[in-house]
């Protein structure tokens, strides 16, 4: 115990690791607070799809050498997330259907120019680095956690500010209609959020786990609380206390920071349900 105790602390005085520890409780937080919405608008895998849509985006990025990926990262994605939540309003291509298309069609995309246009070496581990997370921290630097913090606190105001909203169009968009506000404003607000937090969490757990961290605490919080604000104040709670062991597990055992935090998430997750199951929830 006392080892682990020094190894921590001596990690700890190195800046990155501070970094990677507030870059990861922001990231968390912010898709926590989304999550609950997703979830029971039966958008679960938007966040899965749109990691994938940004994934291509950051190839294309690097196609045209941009200094600044998020220039071109984030704008696509949050396109993509307003086209997704609009396209599944549609009969003809269900919600559902319009995120696997997007997800399986850009994660193509994407792949392909990374390998017919190769700027790196090591395209398999450029490639594995970006779907799975960085397996090193040491990549964070200040403007990465100045840049987070900013956008983390955006998402965060809007949600506050607009909760109301959120709550009403997460159960009953006719509702929201019906007292002459717009439901779609409300959906575009939530689509910019989400995308912002995907764009956020992608270089630091990857494209293909980031969608974790939206799920896995809304699914935690609701297998013990059936109020909304309940749910949500839960999962914000989890999923930090998650991120902040999954980093310190990391650190400890040299596992890939991204894959640590989501398993923290699931095996809270699988004591949530056994706990909600003996409870009758």
């Amino acid at each position: 115990m006392q080892n682990m105790i020094k190894t921590l602390q001596f990690y700890f005085e190195f800046p990155f690791v501070k970094y990677a520890v507030i870059v990861g409780i922001l990231i968390a937080l912010c898709s926590s607070l989304l999550g609950v919405t997703l979830v029971l608008k039966r958008y679960s895998f938007i966040g899965d799809g749109l990691s994938h849509v940004a994934f291509g985006a950051m190839a294309v990025a690097s196609v045209l050498k941009l200094a600044d990926q998020s220039v071109l990262v984030l704008p696509v994605t949050v396109i993509t997330a307003i086209l997704l939540l609009r396209t599944g309003q549609n009969a003809k291509i269900k919600g559902d259907a319009a995120i696997a298309m997007l997800s399986v069609g850009a994660l193509a995309v994407g792949y392909m120019l990374m390998n017919v246009f190769s700027t790196s070496a090591n395209v398999s581990g450029d490639v594995c680095s970006t779907l799975f997370g960085s397996a090193s921290i040491i990549t964070l630097q200040v403007k990465d956690v100045v840049l987070c913090f900013v956008l983390s606190a955006v998402v965060m105001v809007l949600f506050v500010v607009l909760y109301n909203r959120i709550f009403a169009v997460t159960f009953d968009e006719n509702f929201v209609t019906a007292t002459g506000r717009s439901a779609n404003f409300n959906n575009l607000m939530i689509a910019v959020m989400i995308a912002i937090v995907i764009v956020l969490g992608m270089n630091f757990v990857g494209s293909l786990l980031i969608s974790a961290l939206i799920i896995f605490p809304a699914l935690s919080s609701m297998s013990l609380f059936s109020s909304f604000k309940s749910v949500v104040i839960l999962s914000a709670i989890m999923s930090v206390i998650c991120a902040f062991a999954g980093i310190l597990i990391s650190i400890l055992l040299s596992t890939p920071v991204g894959a640590t935090i989501v398993v923290c998430d699931m095996i809270l997750f699988l004591i949530c349900f056994v706990i909600g199951k003996v409870k009758g929830a």
